[in-house]
């Protein structure tokens, strides 16, 4: 899902870069390339619980749909359309330190993508890049990190695939909720909810428990993972919800008024 960016707002460029890490590296991209299997698909009658609930991770045959998530640091929320091959997403971090809120968000739309940005609660501060309020289509070849902004890798852009294929126990219970218990160390379920925080756990990062629920149409509504508190970090969880699948909105281009070309300025934030 998310990676635990610890950029501080100090300056506007280390702020902007860290909420550009947490979009890019985390639940808004997935862990595998578009069309990998994760093991969603069609449960067989007598499939395992654990093969139950991999079937209802969505594999792109769901139409577009919406979802959220959160870390240790930052909530996520957005729409994934398939047929587009494109995710609309946002990142809303606080600033701990001048209290100023950004906005971010990031539309892609097959190889193109146009990105967003809003500061709220800046009264008395200065240096503030002056962004225009439209989406701004940014030119992958002029970023220092063409890989720091997201690209359309695959609908589970919450990384539930990768998480429950690391489950060790899964039970299913009543209502359609599963629990179980997830070993993060294995490698993709350790990228999805962030390295680091995965090694700092140490031996605890074995038995995580986790709480999944499948709605009545088959697919997977939420998974739960309750992160145990580390050294002196504390207790968090990390959470993954989709929704709307079917209804949610299709993606396209934005056009006329409602962008324009990236200015200097958001490849320098992007950049800095």
């Amino acid at each position: 899902m998310m990676t635990n960016g610890t950029g501080r707002a100090g300056t506007v460029r280390r702020g902007a870069g860290a909420l550009a890490a947490v979009l890019a590296t985390t639940l808004l991209v997935g862990c595998g390339p578009a069309g990998t299997d994760s093991g969603a698909g069609s449960a067989s009658p007598s499939a395992s619980p654990k093969q139950a609930l991999l079937a209802a991770v969505p594999d792109g045959s769901e139409g577009a749909f919406r979802f959220s998530g959160k870390d240790a640091t930052s909530d996520l929320s957005g729409v994934v359309d398939p047929d587009a091959k494109g995710i609309d997403l946002t990142a809303v971090v606080k600033d701990p330190e001048h209290g100023f809120t950004t906005r971010m968000s990031f539309l892609v739309v097959q190889e193109r993508i146009w990105m967003k940005v809003k500061f709220t609660g800046t009264e008395g501060l200065t240096g503030l890049p002056k962004l225009p309020n439209r989406w701004m289509e940014l030119d992958r070849s002029r970023l220092t990190d063409p890989d720091a902004t997201p690209t359309y890798e695959g609908v589970d852009v919450g990384n539930a695939g990768p998480i429950i294929q690391a489950a060790t126990t899964v039970e299913e219970k009543a209502d359609r909720t599963y629990a179980g218990v997830v070993d993060l160390t294995a490698a993709e379920a350790a990228k999805a909810v962030g390295e680091e925080e995965v090694a700092a756990l140490g031996d605890a990062a074995r038995q995580v428990p986790f709480t999944a629920v499948v709605g009545a149409d088959g697919n997977l509504t939420s998974l739960t993972l309750d992160v145990p508190a580390a050294g002196t970090a504390k207790a968090w969880t990390y959470v993954v919800k989709y929704a709307d699948y079917g209804s949610a909105p299709k993606l396209a281009a934005p056009g006329g008024d409602a962008a324009q070309p990236a200015p200097k300025v958001a490849y320098q934030m992007l950049n800095g």
